[in-house]
């Protein structure tokens, strides 16, 4: 079709201001917040609470998270797909974000009623369904809306968000569950019975009402006061469902750029992921220490801390140099300088030092791969569902991580095999990074 592209398909010239920036950093934050409410505390608890006799909590949880986790792969590149689709007069992807949001609350709302392992699975599948529509279309929404100039900056914001996201939605469900099972102990009685790690059954019901809150409060801002750019009905692709199934694979062969970055991506996420999957196991078993859940809780907070200071600030530095390659090639290195620490200095400082570096490393990489990533997108009329491919990146470490993992440990050499694994696959993404050649 002949004539200028619409807005909704134009490459962005003017730059995003803070307020749309920071509702859309809002809603992702809030967005994280109904995964990690859940993930960090409320499905173990609940877990513990509704495994059948005889058969380990530990085995319960992880169908549901392992459930959840092959929804999500699916969901955010056909969402992404859908919202590249839409031609609502509210645009785009906002449509999206609401439906997604509204259905994660009530998703949410199921888990917190659930009494069966069964209604669990399908509590979680569902959130995971949800959230990740809402996900796709605020990922997608930079591409969108922000010029390529200033994509580092508003993912290190993005970036930000979601650590908060996660600290937030671990405080929401730890603080709403102990303030519920606290009120119930006072009473003398636990109505709804009382879970293996002593929070009330009640208890775990609010913290998943308080997650769910949260990701509708914190989304209202961006639906209800920023405009999404229309996609003309005219300009809207074809929507059947071979089309819609065969764009789940952008070729590397047709698009190099594109499959340099998400391998890149999938390799240093696969690394951070192995170094991070047995951390408890590694402070009890190797280094002896004597809280390791304690030792766990510090160790996140140094890792988020360093992390903090550096994604929005790497983000804004790639920006003002115009370069990305640099940025994901060192964050790289960082990381497995940090990941060879765990292999090589197995002590307790060792293990602090490694936790700092990988959150300097880590802040930088989240924020610059990102604005990297938007940069390759093939074409602007299917931006949310090539966004949605490259967050499987994100995504299939965590699938992968486990069934790696646990041949290293038992059969081929233990913890520092493992983590000069780790540090070897993230060595190898961040060398990978020099292979794409459009951007700098």
């Amino acid at each position: 079709m002949s004539g200028p592209a619409p807005e909704a398909l134009a490459e962005p010239s003017q730059r995003a201001g803070r307020a749309w920036t920071a509702a859309l950093s809002l809603a992702n934050g809030a967005i994280w917040v109904g995964w990690y409410g859940p993930l960090q505390i409320l499905l173990a608890l609940q877990a513990a609470e509704l495994a059948p006799p005889g058969t380990p909590k530990e085995s319960v949880l992880a169908w549901v998270t392992g459930a959840g986790a092959v929804v999500s792969m699916v969901a955010n590149p056909l969402f992404g797909a859908l919202s590249d689709r839409t031609a609502s007069r509210f645009g785009r992807r906002t449509p999206w974000i609401a439906a997604g949001v509204a259905g994660g609350a009530g998703a949410l709302a199921l888990l917190a009623g659930a009494r069966s392992v069964a209604v669990m699975v399908l509590g979680w599948c569902l959130v995971q369904l949800t959230l990740n529509a809402a996900f796709a279309a605020i990922t997608a929404a930079v591409p969108d809306r922000v010029p390529r100039r200033q994509r580092g900056a508003v993912g290190g914001w993005l970036g930000a968000a979601q650590i908060l996201g996660v600290v937030a939605g671990t405080g929401l469900a730890t603080v709403a569950g102990g303030v519920a099972a606290g009120g119930a102990d006072a009473g003398g009685a636990v109505a709804e019975g009382v879970t293996a790690g002593g929070v009330a059954t009640g208890g775990v019901s609010a913290g998943y009402l308080a997650c769910a809150g949260f990701v509708v409060l914190g989304t209202l801002p961006y639906v209800l006061w920023h405009r999404d750019p229309v996609l003309p009905a005219g300009r809207r692709p074809a929507l059947n469902l071979r089309a819609l199934a065969a764009g789940f694979w952008i070729s590397p062969r047709r698009h190099p750029d594109l499959g340099w970055a998400w391998l890149t991506r999938f390799l240093i996420n696969l690394g951070n992921a192995l170094a991070l999957l047995y951390l408890l196991y590694y402070l009890r078993d190797v280094l002896h220490h004597p809280d390791p859940g304690g030792g766990v809780l510090i160790l996140t907070a140094v890792n988020g801390v360093t992390l903090l200071g550096t994604v929005v600030v790497g983000g804004f530095w790639s920006d003002r140099v115009r370069r990305r390659q640099p940025f994901v090639l060192w964050s790289g290195v960082i990381m497995t300088v940090a990941t060879g620490l765990l292999a090589g200095w197995q002590t307790w400082p060792g293990a602090l030092c490694a936790a700092a570096l990988l959150g300097v490393g880590f802040g930088v990489f989240t924020s610059v791969d990102f604005a990297l990533m938007t940069q390759v997108l093939p074409a602007a009329a299917h931006r949310g569902k090539d966004m949605g491919v490259i967050n499987i990146a994100n995504a299939l470490p965590q699938v992968a991580a486990p069934a790696l993992a646990a041949p290293i440990v038992h059969h081929l050499g233990g913890y520092r095999m493992l983590y000069a694994v780790a540090a070897a696959v993230g060595l190898v993404g961040a060398l990978l990074v020099r292979r794409i050649r459009g951007v700098a």
